[in-house]
């Protein structure tokens, strides 16, 4: 099948909307939203590809960019695309060390960075490196070095244009071939050492097409964007609704996600599951305490709206009269306010990263929030199943999008081929050669296709845990069903070639502090409220009832409450919110240790 280069895309989008926003960014100062055109996104474009040959980068060469998201850094990217250069993308959480061994492995002499801290971290690399020469700052407020080892990217674009960079520019655009590599990006890794996926423009192509085939959008749709760029998954979102047309705006600050979607109220936005936890968790909170009235007015209209969404239109069956008249009712007192947390105007939202646990999918679903839950990794240019529009189970993640086929391999584990499947590793052929097997890439994930095609995730492979008495566990499983518990923020559930199962639990601190004062427990600080008595007999019952379910080998024995979140900074959580085990027991094993001492 032949796909449109994204270069393409982009550059016959800028004459099809010209004047319409293509993307927006916060002014700080003035508190507004500030739109750019495609006109101007196309021309900003076009003078940083020429900036970028000035400088001397050629074609199929490594630029990387380090940065937050921001509307500069898509500008970067498609401007190195477009010199037929490759994009390097780098966490702006990435620690210096991570930082120097992307730079030093891709061998990138030129560097974008978004912000002071990334700045820094760069700016100590250079005397270290043997590769970086050039940082060029994505925004002015970035204090640099007196060195000419750093430069604003004003400054960067301001060379004399010359016939021959515009000639050179117009070669690269003649000669692009979808064959070309497009970007590596180095996953951030749960397990083991960074490695570098290579995508090449038919791995982009056939990730557009398909999501074109699947998903109902128009260029009157409005896409928040807040995930990492530096990630697969919001980055290729980015480029389908630049496909689209869809205006798309940046979110540089994750703590004020609430208000920002009350500011843009988008129709769509990609998502992670932990975003759904604790909005699940705050609206049962709520519902707790409202009066008896309203709890009982608001499991009604839920009730109504499960029947409504999920046992008729999910099914595609005819509405009866009487429950369309409930759900207008429901509607209007409970089920629209419910929507307004996000927004009030949301069409769908993609849903990926990690499993979401089915009860709290069916239960978005029964407000009307439609969230499409899918599958897939760095290696499959993000997306390889989804939701479709009717007929999805709430404990799949979908079927298998346009062109991408699924199946189980030895040990369930998930195989795919398509043309989203990466071309390998970067400088790692023995690493490539490992995770192909007859041309089907092996995900590293356990699951199940069931009858009508959906594929179940059951576990992360490398995730499973064998107990010293020789017994499995899918951790996630167990962390999945005490996630929605709203005095639990996060938790790590321990136990490979231990004698039972353990915990590292992260409690919910505003949740946590309002119960000790309404149960009159003094405390002086976060230490002290988690190891109080009282406190731990509260989890200790918490985690009982969660885990009713659950085989009695499968069930956490003992656990311990942590002070401080698992951060991306620290290194125990990646990007998309995944647990890094290894970091996670390596940091912790005091604590580990202990729980096993007896």
């Amino acid at each position: 099948m032949e796909y449109k280069h994204l270069v393409q895309e982009i550059k016959e989008n800028s004459q099809r909307f010209r004047n319409k926003n293509a993307i927006f960014f916060k002014n700080n100062e003035l508190n507004t939203w500030e739109g750019i055109s495609w006109l101007d996104f196309e021309s900003r474009i076009e003078i940083l590809s020429k900036a970028l040959i000035n400088y001397g980068i050629t074609p199929q060469q490594n630029v990387a960019i380090f940065s937050e998201n921001m509307p500069n850094w898509i500008i970067a990217d498609l401007a190195i695309m477009s010199v037929r250069a490759v994009t390097i993308p780098i966490y702006a959480t990435n620690s210096k060390k991570e930082v120097e061994y992307v730079i030093n492995d891709a061998e990138v002499s030129l560097l974008f960075v978004g912000d002071q801290n990334e700045y820094d971290k760069a700016y100590e690399l250079l005397d270290s490196s043997n590769y970086l020469k050039l940082i060029v700052a994505l925004t002015k407020t970035i204090k640099l070095q007196p060195s000419d080892n750093s430069v604003y990217l004003e400054d960067f674009v301001a060379f004399k244009a010359s016939e021959t960079i515009e000639i050179e520019l117009q070669k690269r655009d003649y000669e692009r071939e979808l064959e070309d590599l497009a970007s590596i990006i180095y996953t951030s890794g749960t397990t083991g050492e960074p490695k570098g996926v290579m995508l090449d423009y038919t791995n982009f192509g056939g990730s557009l097409m398909a999501h074109d085939y699947e998903l109902e959008v128009s260029d009157k749709d409005v896409s928040l964007s807040f995930l990492p760029l530096s990630h697969i998954y919001e980055r290729s979102w980015v480029f389908f609704c630049l496909k689209k047309g869809i205006e798309v705006y940046f979110n540089q600050d994750p703590k004020k996600i609430v208000d920002v979607i009350a500011e843009v109220k988008p129709t769509l936005m990609c998502t992670v599951p932990r975003i759904f936890e604790k909005i699940f968790a705050a609206i049962q909170d709520k519902r707790k305490e409202a009066s008896p009235t309203k709890m009982k007015l608001a499991s009604w209209a839920l009730g109504v709206g499960n029947n409504y969404y999920n046992k008729h239109k999910r099914l595609e069956k005819n509405v009866p009269l009487a429950l369309k008249l409930k759900y207008n009712i429901a509607d209007k007192l409970v089920l629209s306010k419910l929507r307004d947390v996000f927004g009030g105007r949301i069409k769908f939202m993609p849903c990926g990263g990690a499993p979401l646990a089915p009860d709290m999918v069916s239960f978005f679903h029964s407000f009307g929030l439609n969230i499409k839950c899918g599958y897939g990794l760095t290696e499959t240019t993000a997306t390889a199943s989804l939701f479709g529009d009717t007929f999805f189970e709430f404990n799949s993640a979908g079927k298998p999008i346009e062109g991408t086929q699924i199946k189980i391999g030895n040990n369930n584990e998930v195989l795919v081929k398509g043309p989203g499947v990466m071309k390998g590793y970067y400088k790692k052929p023995e690493a490539t050669a490992e995770v192909f097997e007859s041309g089907w890439f092996k995900t590293g994930d356990a699951g199940k296709i069931d009858n009508s095609g959906n594929l179940i995730i059951t576990d992360r492979i490398k995730d499973l845990m064998k107990t010293s008495g020789g017994k499995y566990i899918a951790p996630q499983k167990l962390e999945n069903a005490l996630i929605t518990d709203s005095f639990i923020e996060q938790i790590a559930v321990i136990g490979d070639q231990q004698k039972y199962v353990t915990a590292l639990a992260v409690p919910s601190f505003d949740n946590l502090k309002k119960y000790a004062l309404e149960h009159k427990i003094n405390f002086k600080d976060v230490e002290d409220l988690i190891t109080n008595s009282q406190i731990i007999t509260l989890f200790e019952k918490r985690f009982e009832e969660l885990q009713k379910e659950f085989s009695k080998f499968e069930k956490i024995k003992k656990f311990t409450l942590l002070p401080k979140e698992f951060s991306i900074e620290s290194g125990e959580i990646t990007a998309t919110l995944k647990l890094k085990r290894k970091v996670i027991q390596k940091k912790h094993k005091e604590l580990i240790d202990k729980m096993y001492s007896d």
